[in-house]
Order: structure tokens, then sequence, then C-alpha cells
């Protein structure tokens, strides 16, 4: 843990001492760790697949386990999170860097001109 105290000058306030955690280098190691040790439990098990000659099956099946996991559900979703489909964010806003069929014309100028 890394103490910070702050500076004594002419503040009303006695000075406090604020502790800031930072993030230990142990946990980054068993993070890549734990990831190094499951790639490699899936390669193992790829080469017995292989062997069985279920190889390719193994590896789509694979495939869809991580498309499953990877996929958030909505009770995921952070407070305040707009969804890239703007037909899911209140009054439909779409989200900043979405491109518009208006904005795609207008763009085009294929708009005809107002007055004419």
């Amino acid at each position: 843990m890394l103490e910070v105290a702050q500076p004594q000058g002419s503040t009303s306030q006695p000075p406090k001492n604020t502790v800031i955690r930072l993030p230990s280098c142990w946990d980054q190691t068993f993070l890549t760790n734990v990831t190094f040790l499951k790639v490699l439990l899936w390669l193992v098990l790829l080469g017995l697949f292989v062997e069985l000659e279920f190889g390719l099956a193994y590896f789509v099946l694979s495939l869809f386990y991580w498309m499953y996991v990877g996929m958030r559900g909505p009770e995921e979703k952070k407070e305040g999170e707009k969804s890239a489909y703007s037909v899911f964010n209140p009054g439909c806003e779409a989200i900043q860097g979405t491109l518009t069929a208006e904005q795609l014309e207008r763009e085009l100028q294929l708009r005809p001109i107002v007055g004419r």
C-alpha cells in the first residue's frame, strides 16, 4: 500500500493520510497464469480429439462455447449504458458515430434542394 500525506500549509483542516491501494503484481500474474493454463488445456484437449478424429467437432463446439460465454445478458448492462441498436435506447437515441440515412443523403448531396 502507498500512503500519501497532504502537505501542511495554511489550510484550516488538519492533514489527512490518504491510502491508495495499487493493483498488486500478484493479481495480474495470477490472471495471466490462469488464462495460459486454460489455453494450454484447450490445446491438449484439441490434440486428444484430433487423435480420436473428432478434432473439427471439438473446434466448432469450442467456437460456439466462446460465443456463448462472450455474450452479455441484459442484466449485466451498466447503468446509463446505451445499446448499439437505437431501438433499444430511450427515445430511439442513436449512439455517437452512428451513420443515419439522412446523414448519408446529406453527405452524398442526394437530397433535393429546398424551395425548388
